[in-house]
Formats: structure tokens, C-alpha cells, sequence
């Protein structure tokens, strides 16, 4: 089996585990050694934020020197996305290799894609010698694959909303007992910006396991030009757009403080350098000036409120064409009413997925609402016209797309953008 035929045997695997838990993660990444065991790991959970937090995180960590491996999902071109050592993507050669090792073992342990791709993960960090493992969750904490390891040094929990709410709960209360779960006794953790229930949860939880904290306080970040102040710290400087990046970059610069009272030598030339050189792709992205094309991977309720309020902090007045392709298994509807008070025009496409929501669907929402809106069959029929420059017919139109990573990742291939 060729080396692409081996990613594509992991990926058509489930997503998940047939059952919730860690135990199918547990039996897999003993049987090839327990790589995870005497890492050093930092573990973020959360709904929204998680990635841009953990490049942050891993920006500031290069910069001082610490071989740093970086976990996270989904991917949005390639498989090796996911498994990242100090910016550079895990060879396919190697990720191949470790996976023959893994789909060689008895079929009856069951493994999903994600628990595949977490053991190629950790053994390739454990061969590479990594001082530093940055480990995003893939659905909630306490469940979730990655909470096989022991106690973290650090231990993130990033803004929670409504996600996933018939594997977490319906109430954010619910959910954040779900992230909770990633809390150990021994760890340090850091808290994003959260409401008033879910931080309730929280806190009862880290004062139960007597872990120390630090809470980004949001209500304390204030813009300036080209970036945002917090009390205590030197302005920073930062590429990436949107109002919530300055949350999610407070809240690695927060972890990365938990790493220095460690004994890690972080200097404030890594904290300042590692914000100001973040980029992460898919977010808030701008592809295009003139003619204008973002692209952003919202993908919930919380995702659309960001970037909406992002838009109008950053283009107030302007209205804009929205390009929306969904999984159905989201709340559309609550991401549209979002959206829709900044729409011109909308185009509803259907993602290439097996969960996409058709984007007929899309338009009879938006056509009971009288906003005006088309369907196209082929997303691409809609950027096509950004390749050659000429954008819309309206070059004064601000095309933003958004609404699943997955739908974001397909237009970055189309443009043939590598990470």
C-alpha cells in the first residue's frame, strides 16, 4: 500500500470511537509502546479559539527554543497538517510509515481516525525529542481521545458556546463539565473568556482539584493600532485579524506565563515576537484586497457572533456578500440570524461532505426571510472569478465565505494556497 493509500484507509475510518471514551485511545497507544507516557504536554480544550490559541502557543515556544510538536483537527488541505514539529509539517513518508505500523494490528481494537491520527501524533513527537507537546482536543475533554495522557503542565480552556450539543449537553453549564474533564490534579490551568455558567462549572472544578489559575479578563483588553494592551503587559502586535484573536492571544500569553513559573525559559521578546508572527490559515483569512475575498472557518453560533462583530469593527457601515456552505449537523439558522443583519447578498453552496447541508436548504431559508440570495450547484463557480483578478461584477463587493472548516479548507485547495 502506497503512502496516500495508507492516509486514505486511516480517514475513511470513523470519525470518532463507536463508543465515547478514552479506553479504545488507551488499548491502542499501549500496544505501541504508551508514547504519550513522560511527555510534557500543554492541553487545550474549548469551543471556539482552540487553534488560533495553539498556534500562538506554539509560536511563542519555537521562538525560545523549545522543539515544540503541535496536534490539531481538522486538517484543511492534508492529513499532515495535524501533526506539526516546530512549524514543519509531519512528512507523508513518515506519517505513512507510522500508520502501517498502526492499521498492522488486530482489527478488533476498533480505532477511529482520530485515535490513528493522535498515535502517529505522539509517536512522531517521542522520535522527533520534543520538549513541548501542544494538544488540541477533537470533541470536548472529558471523552475526548486526547485525554489519555496524565496531568499536564498546562491545562487551556478556551471560550465555550454551543456546540455539539447532542454529545455535550444542551446547556453550557453541561458543556463545560464535558471540557472540564481535561483537569487534573497537578496541572495549572488558564481560562478564555467565559459566561457566567459555564465559568461556574469551572471554577468548582479547579478549586475541588486544587489547581491554580489564571482568566483572561476580557472586559481588560483594549485595541490599539495594529494590536491590544492588558494590564500588567507591553502592547502587543499581532497579523492576525478579527477582535476575538486579541482573547485567544491573551489566553496563550497567559499559558506561556504558567510555562516561565515552570522553570521554561520564555523571554518577552518571545511572548511579543510569538504573537506578532502568528498565522493561521482559515481564519478571518484575507485572500484578496482588491477585489475582496475573507475567508473564515465559523462554523457554531459563538464563530458567527466573532466574526460579525469583527466585520463590523473592522468595515463598520459596509454590507457584504456572504458565501455559505454548512454541515447539518450545525445550527444553520442561529449562525444565519448571526450573519443576515450584514448581508447585501447571499450565496448558499453545499461543501463537498458526506454531512454537508444542501444548499437548497440554505435558500429557502434565506428566501422566507426575503434576503436576497441565489444558489450555486458548483461552490467554485463563485470564486473562479477571483483567479483571474477580476473578482465580482461590483468590484466595491466585500465577499466573505464562511461556515464549516471543511467548505474553508476546499477553497484554499482551489486557490492552490499551502499552509
Amino acid at each position: 500500500m502506497d503512502d496516500q493509500n495508507v492516509i486514505r484507509t486511516m480517514e475513511h475510518k470513523r470519525r470518532f470511537g463507536r463508543l465515547p471514551g478514552i479506553k479504545l485511545s488507551e488499548t491502542l497507544l499501549a500496544a505501541v509502546g504508551n508514547p504519550q507516557k513522560g511527555a510534557a504536554f500543554i492541553h487545550i480544550a474549548g469551543t471556539n479559539g482552540k487553534g488560533s490559541t495553539a498556534a500562538f502557543l506554539r509560536e511563542i515556544c519555537t521562538r525560545a527554543g523549545i522543539r515544540t510538536g503541535l496536534f490539531t483537527s481538522p486538517h484543511l488541505i492534508d492529513f499532515t497538517e495535524r501533526i506539526q514539529v516546530d512549524k514543519h509539517q509531519i512528512p507523508l513518508s513518515d506519517a505513512a510509515r507510522l500508520g502501517r505500523r498502526l492499521l498492522a494490528l488486530p482489527k478488533e481494537f476498533g480505532a477511529s481516525m482520530f485515535d490513528y491520527c493522535l498515535a502517529i501524533a505522539l509517536l512522531y513527537f517521542k522520535e522527533q525529542n520534543c520538549g513541548l507537546v501542544i494538544l488540541e482536543t477533537g470533541l470536548g475533554g472529558r471523552l475526548d481521545s486526547t485525554n489519555v495522557i496524565e496531568a499536564p503542565l498546562v491545562s487551556v480552556i478556551t471560550r465555550i458556546g454551543y456546540d455539539h450539543t447532542d454529545l455535550l449537553g444542551e446547556t453550557l453549564g453541561k458543556i463545560a463539565a464535558e471540557k472540564a474533564g481535561i483537569l487534573k490534579r497537578g496541572t495549572r490551568a488558564v481560562l478564555g473568556g467565559q459566561t457566567a455558567e459555564a465559568m461556574e462549572v469551572l471554577k468548582e472544578r479547579l478549586h475541588e482539584l486544587s489547581i491554580p489559575y489564571r482568566c483572561v479578563e476580557t472586559d481588560r483588553i483594549t485595541s490599539v493600532p495594529g494590536g491590544f494592551c492588558y494590564p500588567g503587559e507591553e502592547p502587543y502586535q499581532m497579523q492576525m485579524l478579527g477582535v476575538h484573536q486579541r482573547e485567544n492571544a491573551m489566553t496563550a500569553v497567559l499559558a506561556a506565563r504558567q510555562l516561565q513559573e515552570l522553570g521554561y525559559s520564555i523571554t518577552e521578546e518571545d511572548l511579543h515576537g510569538g504573537i506578532a508572527d502568528t498565522i493561521w490559515a482559515g481564519r478571518m483569512e484575507l485572500l484578496s484586497e482588491q477585489p475582496f475575498l475573507m475567508i473564515d472557518g465559523a462554523h457554531n453560533t459563538d464563530g458567527t457572533r466573532a466574526l460579525k462583530q469583527s466585520l463590523m469593527t473592522l468595515y463598520p457601515g459596509e454590507k457584504f456578500h456572504f458565501v455559505i456552505g454548512v454541515l447539518a449537523d450545525k445550527d444553520y439558522d442561529e449562525m444565519l440570524e448571526e450573519m443576515l443583519p450584514l448581508a447585501d447578498k447571499v450565496t448558499a453552496v453545499t461543501p463537498e461532505s458526506d454531512r454537508a447541508l444542501k444548499a437548497e436548504h440554505l435558500l429557502d431559508y434565506m428566501n422566507a426571510r426575503k434576503i436576497r440570495a441565489e444558489q450555486k450547484e458548483n461552490w467554485r463557480e463563485v470564486f473562479a472569478p477571483f483567479l483571474s483578478g477580476l473578482g465580482s461584477e461590483n468590484s466595491q463587493e466585500k465577499t466573505v465565505a464562511f461556515g464549516s472548516l471543511y467548505f474553508i479548507g476546499e477553497i484554499r485547495k482551489f486557490f492552490q494556497l499551502s499552509l
